[in-house]
């Protein structure tokens, strides 16, 4: 019996778009308090919705296999290097360490 050949594909998709989600949600706790006044609040939302524009764009073009990136093999490290940082940033909400 073979392997389903569109089964991988489909895998990764589905992956992207539950890391696409998650990071959504970082970014909702995020922006919440960017309204505060505060100007670090401000900034840090700031590079959580460049970075949040970044891994959509990634996914985006994952899942629809809209051609090579751009950035070649720069795009993935940073994608993951980004993501990384938003999930950081959602551990220092859920342990209270940034209002």
């Amino acid at each position: 019996m073979s392997a389903d050949p569109g089964l991988p594909g489909e895998r990764t998709r589905l992956s992207w778009r539950r890391t696409l989600l998650t990071l959504t949600a970082v970014l909702l706790l995020q922006l919440r308090p960017a309204f505060t006044g505060r100007v670090l609040d401000a900034v840090l939302a700031g590079v959580a919705v460049a970075v949040w524009l970044v891994v959509l764009a990634a996914a985006w073009r994952r899942a629809t296999g809209a051609g090579p990136h751009r950035l070649g093999r720069v795009a993935m490290p940073l994608t993951a290097l980004g993501a990384t940082a938003l999930a950081l940033l959602g551990v220092a909400h859920v342990l209270g360490r940034v209002h």
